[in-house]
């Protein structure tokens, strides 16, 4: 449990500490833009890895304990749940979007950064991350141990604080610009929708990448307890 406890600090802490605070700012002023990204992204694997090994022992090992007791509605809704999850994860990565990885771009040139607010990102700016904490949510209750709040919580920690250290980054970097985009979009999944900042529009979504995650989906629920260990379906 040590090691896994270790392997969460060092995960959430570079992302939350590091990735998108001044102190990021200004390790990219001493070693340039692309070392940072090199470093973050290798320390970030490592993290993941050691987590992951971390994790399968310690959910075996007898310092683990049952929390709670999942009920049984939960888990007869797992699959419906990690199906949101994945469509906002998928779609997400999949449409270009002004919080990703060199997407500050597109709001800098534009005239109207509001325009660049279409399809996925009318329902919540940062898709990839709220799908992270609703699959991370999903899979902490349902487990219910003390290593799984560990591993899973700390997902759900890294992806819901980092909507805010993005928008944070985004600000510093574009000021009047970002917050013309950021105000005809939501963080929160809807919001937009619901005070009328935003208009959705399933052209502007794309179907084809509503296809590609029911097939995400659908492989993942097939492949999980060949994968994992773990079946997808509720035993009661």
């Amino acid at each position: 449990m040590t090691h896994l406890v270790m392997a969460a600090a060092l995960f959430f802490g570079i992302h939350i500490f590091v990735s998108g605070t001044k102190l990021r700012d200004a390790i990219v002023g001493m070693i340039g833009e692309l070392p940072y990204k090199g470093l973050f992204a290798v320390t970030s694997l490592g993290a993941i890895v050691w987590m992951a090994m971390s994790y399968n022992a310690a959910v075996v090992s007898a310092e683990n304990s049952i929390l709670w007791q999942t009920p049984a509605g939960l888990l007869r809704s797992g699959g419906l749940i990690i199906l949101v999850a994945t469509l906002f994860a998928v779609i997400g990565v999949t449409s270009p979007s002004a919080t990703s990885d060199g997407g500050e771009k597109a709001v800098a040139e534009a005239d109207d950064p509001s325009t660049l607010v279409k399809g996925i990102h009318t329902i919540t700016r940062h898709p990839f991350l709220w799908g992270a904490i609703i699959w991370a949510a999903f899979h902490m209750s349902a487990n219910g141990d003390q290593a799984s709040l560990v591993f899973f919580g700390t997902f759900l920690g890294v992806a819901f604080f980092g909507t805010f250290a993005i928008d944070g980054k985004r600000r510093r970097a574009l000021g009047e610009k970002w917050n013309a985009y950021a105000g005809a979009s939501s963080n929160i999944p809807f919001a937009a929708l619901a005070t009328g900042r935003a208009k959705f529009s399933m052209s502007e979504l794309g179907w084809w990448r509503l296809v590609l995650a029911l097939l995400v989906w659908g492989g993942l629920f097939a492949s999980h307890e060949w994968l994992f260990a773990v079946s997808p379906l509720p035993s009661t």
